[in-house]
């Protein structure tokens, strides 16, 4: 059984939890601060042995200006080379595109209650982190890199 407070306790001992909130599909649902300025989202959902580790992100306005004037060619490589990179992280990804322009991704990863320990848990926060890197990154090798620390924009919470 996964248990609330044992989830709890080691996102405090981390210094990592932001708030608690409530969700009708979980038995807890924790927002994580990981690394610094991150928005992580720790979900047990109801009547599943599994927490799922998510992060979604909406794509800055500024990256999104960068990939309209590019050629349809180099975005669809974009795609293709974002869709192997982040297939090689093994994690779960949902992409969110408009007229070949990438709007949102959502990262995330599930930890079965077996598999459950204190290590799992931190090196699943961190997967799930690098992959969220993996794609920032990549948008700026294909269009070139912003002239600000601008970027990528959290959603304060996934969906299920």
């Amino acid at each position: 059984m996964i248990l609330q407070d044992t989830i709890e306790k080691w996102l405090l001992d981390e210094d990592m939890l932001r708030e608690m909130k409530y969700d009708e599909n979980a038995d807890f649902h924790f927002i994580v601060e990981f690394p610094k300025d991150n928005i992580m989202d720790v979900v047990k959902p109801k009547g599943k042995d599994c927490i799922v580790i998510a992060c979604a992100t909406m794509v800055s306005p500024e990256h999104k200006n960068l990939m309209i004037p590019a050629d349809s060619s180099v975005k669809k490589d974009f795609i293709l080379d974002l869709n192997f990179g982040l297939n090689s992280f093994l994690i779960d990804y949902e992409l969110k595109i408009n007229q070949e322009i990438l709007q949102q991704f959502v990262i995330s990863d599930q930890i079965f209650e077996d598999g459950l320990t204190k290590d799992a848990f931190i090196k699943t926060l961190k997967r799930v982190f690098k992959s969220k890197l993996h794609c920032i990154w990549l948008i700026d090798k294909k269009f070139g890199r912003l002239h600000s620390n601008v970027n990528a924009s959290n959603e304060n919470d996934m969906f299920i």
